[in-house]
């Protein structure tokens, strides 16, 4: 008998005549393990049953059965969970473990089926059958076992689990049974597939199973084999390269050479070696450098390829900010930063609240709009402070260069990024806040428009791969959040704006001026000044006198500069004193006020120019905010012509036409002691004051209506009334825009009555509820309404 070891599959043995086999047999379960014929199969038994049954086999005839579990996953598989085929076994050794367990050696004999089970307790016991080989001599036999016994030698050479005395042992069995026995319990097959194997009688067929096997193995083999090379021949290139320039840099340290373009291009290498470049960022990069090392450093190119390399590592490749979606941290900052704005703030925290749930959502862009000072910019910065985010503020008001969003071709000299790409390398991260201010007043001339490259830039579904010009590479961008700031909404692009979503801002009223001025600028600019709190107080009442008499805007930034006044005279005091190192707090009242500002700079000019007839105040939108119009309309002898003047607009012009027609043809409802020839034998002249500034807008049509009414009919307009509204030839009452900033220069004039269209009754609920309590709204419909309501009743 000859043994030789074999992993999986025990070890060969030729038998030389085999003794039949008993017609019933303990059976053993085996899990994850096939047992061959001619084969010494090691196996471990810990079950209690199987170690009786071991037990019981040594004392008798050693003889047993080895059936391979359907499932290797059951602890006790039962006659149901068993394949039907097997392989008689005898236990040639036995090893006792220490923890009870035991190691057997068992020799495997003939194939046999189970015909039936005898008994299941304390151990399976079963009736087997034979199942002998059949074999054909035929060429087809001898070419399956010629091409088994070569391929099986060909993987033996590139497999390391297996021993190399298999291909001696292969080469010399000619039994095609037993060789098919020793290939297959060499292999790791599937259980699945190995017990197919050992089903098979038919001993060409299960050559010819086994064959597609092995050819299956090579295949596998040989695929792995290439991998490993073409990783190993990357490898080796790269040891090679490297070890190549550090004997470079030897040979040049010793012969006291120093090649300046080679040692600036070797520092770029290794810098852009820790960034994480996507690929075909890297392939450029790489093309880049291999040019920097053939140019000398007085080539016109070496800086033009050096510098853009080196702006390449600057950029934050995959370097991001972890979001902060705490709403409540988030509410706590915008509390803390601004006063009021409770729209603004819940619409920044609905904005959050998307980012949280879906962390990958594409937002929209965020276009805070209106007049100067109340608090655009601040609140983006709070937005950043919220999330966590690198802040950047990037204003492109007068822009009129594309290059300045898109950069420079490196072709030109100079060439740079553009505004993004250079705001990107200053933020460190992909995933910045960007503040783009005064996005309005961007121009455009024969350098191009750099609103439509804003597009891009702005626009979630193509900022993905933004490309600049001098980077020539695309960069992610949908990760930025941007917002912009803008004073007046129709200067931007059509293009543009419907890619944003605008929060408007109107301003403050004097009771929100006076809390922000006593829990933000107050302290800001005492502290800005040199002062202490212990030095100085601005009491409530002095604020409101620098509120109403010193400014008149709609933010607060005149407010702040006229307390750094206060702030600084307050200061020279205290330094032109005896250098007392505790001065004495000085207390600031209304008084003082008048004492420390001089005289008041704007004054309520409303009573005294609505005195005469012929005088009507209008309330008007700005870019800066709401104000107040004083529109003047009088006669002179003529011939019936209409005077228009105070840089009027085309659409108020129209407005005053419009208005002239009406009261002409109502002449007699609005005055009826008018003498019917009295516009034939007058011209009319409408005036708008501060004539140096340009107006128009669809709001003023009421307003001049009135005027003419007051003018023909000699009744004034109350004292304390402003309108607003458009008119038609027929008397109705057209709605308007910008109510909200309307109605906080109505307050500033000390207006106390407000005329507006019906048709804007619903936008009084976006007015702050203290201001709606101090004035009334008289919501019209038709001009006549208008007049009843703002002319004084005929004498």
């Amino acid at each position: 008998m000859i043994e030789i070891s074999a992993e999986g599959g025990g070890r060969q043995v030729e038998v030389g005549q085999r003794s039949r086999v008993p017609t019933t047999l303990p059976v053993l379960p085996l899990r994850e393990t096939v047992p061959l014929p001619d084969t010494l199969t090691p196996l471990a038994i810990g079950q209690p049953r199987s170690i009786e049954l071991v037990n019981d086999v040594l004392a008798g005839d050693r003889l047993l059965v080895m059936v391979a579990a359907k499932n290797p996953e059951l602890e006790t598989p039962g006659p149901a969970d068993l394949y039907d085929v097997g392989v008689v076994g005898s236990v040639a050794r036995m090893i006792k473990i220490p923890d009870g367990t035991l190691r057997i050696l068992v020799q495997g004999a003939q194939r046999v089926t189970i015909s039936d089970w005898v008994r299941e307790t304390p151990y399976l016991v079963a009736d087997i059958e034979e199942l002998p080989d059949v074999v054909e001599d035929s060429p087809e036999l001898t070419a399956l076992t010629r091409n088994v016994q070569e391929t099986f030698t060909s993987i033996v050479e590139h497999v390391p689990y297996l021993p190399e005395e298999l291909q001696l042992a292969v080469a010399n069995i000619d039994d095609p049974s037993t060789l098919s026995h020793l290939i297959a319990g060499s292999l790791r097959l599937p259980t699945e597939e190995k017990q197919a194997l050992l089903e098979e009688v038919d001993v060409a067929k299960r050559l010819r199973r086994l064959a597609e096997a092995l050819a299956r193995e090579l295949n596998v083999i040989s695929i792995g084999s290439e991998i490993q090379n073409q990783v190993q021949s990357e490898i080796d290139k790269g040891q090679r390269e490297y070890v190549l320039r550090q004997q470079l840099k030897a040979i040049q340290e010793e012969l006291g050479e120093f090649d300046e373009s080679l040692e600036e291009a070797r520092d770029l290498r290794e810098q852009l070696e820790d960034v994480a470049l996507p690929d075909d960022v890297r392939k450029q990069v790489d093309r880049e450098l291999h040019r920097l090392e053939q140019l000398p450093t007085q080539a016109a190119e070496h800086g033009v390829v050096r510098g853009y390399l080196e702006w390449i590592a600057s950029l934050p490749w995959g370097v991001s900010t972890d979001d902060d979606l705490d709403l409540a941290h988030a509410r706590e900052v915008l509390d803390a930063d601004h006063y009021d704005i409770e729209q603004v703030k819940d619409r920044i925290l609905e904005f959050l609240a998307v980012r949280k749930l879906k962390p990958d959502a594409r937002g929209s862009i965020l276009c805070f709009a209106g007049p100067p000072g109340v608090g655009k910019t601040s609140l983006g910065r709070s937005v950043a402070r919220a999330l966590g985010r690198n802040f950047e503020r990037i204003s492109v008001g007068g822009v009129r260069d594309e290059a300045e969003i898109r950069g420079h071709r490196r072709t030109y000299i100079g060439a740079m990024p553009g505004t993004i790409i250079r705001a990107l390398r200053d933020a460190g991260s992909d995933n910045p806040l960007f503040m783009i201010d005064e996005i309005d007043k961007m121009g455009a001339d024969f350098r191009g428009d750099p609103s439509s490259a804003m597009l891009e830039v702005l626009d979630p579904e193509q900022n993905a791969t933004f490309r600049d010009h001098y980077l020539d590479v695309p960069f992610d961008l949908s990760k930025v959040m941007f917002i912009c700031t803008a004073n007046d909404l129709d200067r931007i692009p059509g293009p543009l704006r419907d890619r944003m979503e605008v929060i408007q801002l109107a301003g403050y009223t004097e009771d929100e001026k006076l809390q922000i001025a006593k829990r933000y600028l107050v302290p800001r600019q005492i502290e800005r000044n040199g002062l202490k709190k212990s030095w100085i107080s601005i009491g409530d009442k002095a604020l409101r006198r620098i509120v109403g008499d010193y400014t008149r805007e709609a933010g607060v930034r005149g407010l702040e500069r006229e307390i750094g006044t206060v702030c600084r005279k307050v200061a020279r005091e205290i330094a032109e004193g005896n250098g007392s190192t505790k001065p004495k707090k000085r207390a600031v009242g209304p008084d003082e006020v008048r004492e420390l500002l001089g005289r008041p700079k704007v004054h309520n000019e409303t009573r005294r120019r609505t005195a005469t007839p012929g005088v009507a105040t209008g309330l008007a939108w700005t870019p800066v905010g709401g104000d107040v119009l004083f529109i003047e309309a009088s006669a002179t002898p003529g011939s019936g012509k209409l005077l228009l003047t105070g840089q009027l607009g085309d659409v108020m012009k129209e407005s005053a036409q419009a208005a002239l027609t009406w009261v002409k043809a109502n002449a007699h409802a609005v005055a009826p002691e008018l003498d019917d020839a009295w516009f034939a034998d007058h011209d009319v002249h409408v005036h708008v004051p501060a004539g140096a500034t340009p107006k128009d807008g669809p709001s003023a049509g009421i307003t001049m209506a009135t005027a003419l009414a007051s003018l023909i009919s000699h009744r004034t307009v109350r004292e304390g009334v402003a309108m607003t509204g458009e008119i038609t030839l027929t008397g109705q009452v057209l709605p308007i825009g910008g109510l909200k900033e309307k109605a906080l220069a109505a307050q500033r004039n000390e207006v106390r009555t407000v005329v507006a269209p019906a048709l804007n009754e619903a936008d009084a609920e976006d007015i702050p509820e203290h201001l709606r309590k101090k004035l009334t709204f008289v919501w019209v419909d038709q001009i006549d309404d208008v007049l009843d309501t703002a002319l004084e009743s005929p004498a």
